[in-house]
Protein backbone atom coordinates (compact mmCIF):
# COMPACT_ATOMS: atom_id res chain seq x y z
CA UNK A 1 0.00 0.00 0.00
CA UNK A 2 1.42 3.36 -1.02
CA UNK A 3 1.86 5.90 1.79
CA UNK A 4 -0.60 8.76 1.93
CA UNK A 5 1.14 11.78 0.33
CA UNK A 6 -0.56 14.15 2.79
CA UNK A 7 1.04 12.52 5.85
CA UNK A 8 3.68 14.65 7.54
CA UNK A 9 7.25 13.53 6.89
CA UNK A 10 9.52 12.65 9.80
CA UNK A 11 13.21 13.47 10.16
CA UNK A 12 13.95 9.80 9.43
CA UNK A 13 11.97 10.06 6.16
CA UNK A 14 13.95 13.14 5.15
CA UNK A 15 17.26 11.49 6.07
CA UNK A 16 16.35 8.37 4.07
CA UNK A 17 15.52 10.44 0.97
CA UNK A 18 18.69 12.53 1.41
CA UNK A 19 20.82 9.36 1.59
CA UNK A 20 19.16 8.08 -1.56
CA UNK A 21 19.87 11.35 -3.35
CA UNK A 22 23.52 11.17 -2.35
CA UNK A 23 23.68 7.65 -3.78
CA UNK A 24 22.08 8.79 -7.04
CA UNK A 25 24.65 11.58 -7.24
CA UNK A 26 27.47 9.10 -6.64
CA UNK A 27 26.11 6.95 -9.46
CA UNK A 28 26.00 9.97 -11.78
CA UNK A 29 22.22 10.26 -12.13
CA UNK A 30 22.20 13.83 -10.78
CA UNK A 31 24.89 16.50 -10.63
CA UNK A 32 26.29 18.07 -7.49
CA UNK A 33 24.25 21.22 -8.15
CA UNK A 34 21.07 19.15 -8.54
CA UNK A 35 21.95 17.27 -5.37
CA UNK A 36 22.28 20.49 -3.40
CA UNK A 37 19.00 21.86 -4.76
CA UNK A 38 17.18 18.63 -3.98
CA UNK A 39 18.69 18.36 -0.50
CA UNK A 40 17.50 21.88 0.25
CA UNK A 41 14.03 20.85 -0.90
CA UNK A 42 14.16 17.62 1.12
CA UNK A 43 14.88 19.42 4.37
CA UNK A 44 12.12 21.97 3.64
CA UNK A 45 9.59 19.21 2.87
CA UNK A 46 6.64 18.84 5.18
CA UNK A 47 4.80 15.82 3.72
CA UNK A 48 5.58 12.44 2.17
CA UNK A 49 4.15 13.78 -1.10
CA UNK A 50 6.73 16.58 -1.13
CA UNK A 51 9.49 13.97 -0.75
CA UNK A 52 7.99 11.80 -3.50
CA UNK A 53 7.94 14.76 -5.91
CA UNK A 54 11.66 15.42 -5.27
CA UNK A 55 12.62 11.88 -6.27
CA UNK A 56 9.89 11.18 -8.86
CA UNK A 57 12.34 11.11 -11.81
CA UNK A 58 14.80 8.74 -10.07
CA UNK A 59 14.54 4.94 -9.84
CA UNK A 60 13.81 3.53 -6.40
CA UNK A 61 16.43 0.80 -6.81
CA UNK A 62 19.62 0.53 -8.79
CA UNK A 63 18.53 -0.75 -12.17
CA UNK A 64 22.04 -1.89 -13.02
CA UNK A 65 21.96 -4.41 -10.17
CA UNK A 66 18.81 -6.19 -11.41
CA UNK A 67 18.65 -9.16 -11.60
CA UNK A 68 21.33 -10.29 -9.20
CA UNK A 69 23.64 -12.82 -10.90
CA UNK A 70 23.72 -16.27 -9.33
CA UNK A 71 27.43 -15.91 -8.48
CA UNK A 72 26.96 -12.60 -6.67
CA UNK A 73 25.79 -12.63 -3.05
CA UNK A 74 22.32 -11.11 -2.69
CA UNK A 75 23.08 -9.29 0.52
CA UNK A 76 26.11 -7.81 2.19
CA UNK A 77 24.52 -8.36 5.60
CA UNK A 78 25.42 -12.07 5.60
CA UNK A 79 28.99 -11.27 4.63
CA UNK A 80 29.35 -8.90 7.56
CA UNK A 81 28.35 -11.65 10.03
CA UNK A 82 30.93 -14.16 8.74
CA UNK A 83 34.21 -13.68 10.63
CA UNK A 84 37.21 -13.24 8.38
CA UNK A 85 40.39 -15.14 9.21
CA UNK A 86 42.44 -12.16 8.06
CA UNK A 87 40.57 -9.82 10.41
CA UNK A 88 41.06 -12.28 13.28
CA UNK A 89 44.83 -12.44 12.64
CA UNK A 90 45.12 -8.65 12.43
CA UNK A 91 43.04 -8.28 15.61
CA UNK A 92 45.26 -10.73 17.46
CA UNK A 93 48.38 -8.89 16.29
CA UNK A 94 46.88 -5.59 17.44
CA UNK A 95 46.11 -7.03 20.89
CA UNK A 96 49.64 -8.38 21.25
CA UNK A 97 51.01 -5.03 20.09
CA UNK A 98 48.99 -3.18 22.73
CA UNK A 99 50.13 -5.63 25.40
CA UNK A 100 53.79 -5.25 24.37
CA UNK A 101 53.56 -1.45 24.34
CA UNK A 102 51.93 -1.20 27.77
CA UNK A 103 54.28 -3.81 29.22
CA UNK A 104 57.33 -2.02 27.82
CA UNK A 105 56.20 1.32 29.26
CA UNK A 106 55.58 -0.24 32.69
CA UNK A 107 58.89 -2.08 32.62
CA UNK A 108 60.73 1.11 31.61
CA UNK A 109 59.14 3.09 34.47
CA UNK A 110 60.00 0.28 36.89
CA UNK A 111 63.60 0.17 35.56
CA UNK A 112 64.03 3.94 35.97
CA UNK A 113 62.74 3.76 39.54
CA UNK A 114 65.05 0.79 40.21
CA UNK A 115 68.11 2.61 38.88
CA UNK A 116 67.38 5.86 40.71
CA UNK A 117 66.23 4.60 44.10
CA UNK A 118 67.46 1.03 44.49
CA UNK A 119 65.58 -2.22 44.93
CA UNK A 120 61.91 -2.01 43.97
CA UNK A 121 59.26 -4.72 43.89
CA UNK A 122 58.65 -5.81 40.24
CA UNK A 123 55.07 -4.51 40.17
CA UNK A 124 54.99 -4.38 36.36
CA UNK A 125 54.58 -8.18 36.35
CA UNK A 126 51.04 -7.72 37.72
CA UNK A 127 50.16 -5.69 34.63
CA UNK A 128 51.97 -7.76 32.01
CA UNK A 129 51.43 -11.22 33.52
CA UNK A 130 47.64 -11.70 33.69
CA UNK A 131 47.02 -9.75 30.50
CA UNK A 132 49.69 -11.75 28.67
CA UNK A 133 48.32 -15.04 30.01
CA UNK A 134 44.82 -14.22 28.76
CA UNK A 135 46.17 -13.20 25.36
CA UNK A 136 48.24 -16.37 25.17
CA UNK A 137 45.20 -18.54 25.92
CA UNK A 138 43.15 -16.65 23.33
CA UNK A 139 45.89 -17.06 20.73
CA UNK A 140 46.37 -20.76 21.42
CA UNK A 141 42.73 -21.78 21.83
CA UNK A 142 41.06 -19.10 19.70
CA UNK A 143 38.04 -16.95 20.40
CA UNK A 144 35.35 -19.33 21.69
CA UNK A 145 32.47 -16.81 21.77
CA UNK A 146 29.47 -17.83 19.67
CA UNK A 147 29.67 -16.39 16.15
Amino acid sequence: MAPNPDVRASDADRDRVAAGLREHCALGRITMDELQERLDSVYRSKTIGDLQRITADLPEEDLYQLPVPATQPKSTATQAKVPSRDLDVRGTRAMWGAWATVSAINFTVWLIILLTSGAVYPWWIWVAGPWGAILLMRTVFGDRRGD
